[in-house]
């Protein structure tokens, strides 16, 4: 424990407060979500610690339950593209020839199209629900990760421990997920906190857009959209969502880069 740098620290502790209110949004936030309890953009006070929005709602409720729906979503979506990501592209790298080629090829279609214009096309002819949110964002991230893994996957592909593997007799998915995935973990973890980021800030973008996460439910995105007006006036409403997507963004980063160091140096040490 004393040897986690205290930039680490910070990024923990605020990784798990954030997560700590996703989790008890309902024990947490002082009132519930949807509910109007004073005039429109009222100032901070002793009731509303972060002042009301453009309904009268109180914002730190609202910054509450939109963290749950923020992390929970990008959660999900960051599993998906990952795991979907991640297999494709062992499978790729270790089978080759046709394979490697019909799914390079697939990818690049895909990645040929900006992420966020993909995903608002898609999204305005299906509902915007949690379940089609969490597979588009996940598919169109997947493309990254698979790109990744492939190119990790390549180099392992041909060291000696995977000769030995196969000459043992063991098949692909022993060859992916016994010899390469252990050996790829670290790429992918330092891969896996910008992933989750870029999944919050491509949800944040489509509910600012309006095809996101649809009223009266609140996350970050949406609620920037709602109180943006208020900005001409002086109020910063819409400043707090942003900052806390931009404070999630920093912490999470924190953890990822230790993680990372931290994976490196264990290797460097076993190698000596």
């Amino acid at each position: 424990m004393r040897r986690i740098p205290i930039s680490a620290w910070i990024g923990i502790i605020l990784t798990l407060m954030f997560v700590f209110a996703a989790v008890f949004a309902p024990w947490v936030a002082p009132f519930p979500n949807t509910q109007i309890v004073g005039g429109v953009w009222e100032p901070s006070s002793s009731t509303h610690l972060l002042g009301t929005d453009n309904l009268g709602r109180d914002l730190l409720s609202r910054l509450i339950y939109g963290a749950r729906t923020t992390i929970l979503i990008a959660a999900l979506a960051t599993a998906l593209s990952f795991s979907l990501g991640s297999i494709l592209g062992f499978t790729a790298a270790v089978m080759g020839g046709w394979v490697d080629m019909v799914l390079s090829r697939f990818v690049d279609m895909l990645m040929a199209i900006p992420t966020l214009i993909f995903a608002l096309v898609v999204l305005s002819v299906l509902p915007s629900t949690l379940v089609v949110l969490v597979c588009v964002m996940g598919v169109l991230d997947a493309t990254r990760v698979y790109r990744l893994a492939r190119a990790v996957a390549v180099d392992i592909n041909v060291m000696d421990y995977v000769e030995a593997a196969r000459l043992r007799g063991e098949g692909h998915l022993w060859v992916i997920f016994r010899e390469i995935l252990p050996n790829a973990l670290t790429p992918l973890v330092a891969e896996l906190g910008l992933r989750f980021i870029f999944q919050i800030l491509l949800l944040s973008a489509l509910s600012f857009l309006g095809l996101g996460i649809q009223p009266p439910e609140a996350d970050w995105g949406s609620m920037v959209k709602e109180n943006k007006d208020g900005i001409v006036f002086g109020v910063g409403a819409a400043l707090l969502p942003a900052a806390a997507i931009a404070l999630l963004a920093i912490s999470v980063n924190l953890v990822a880069d230790w993680i990372l160091n931290r994976t490196t140096d264990l290797k460097g040490g076993r190698g000596g």
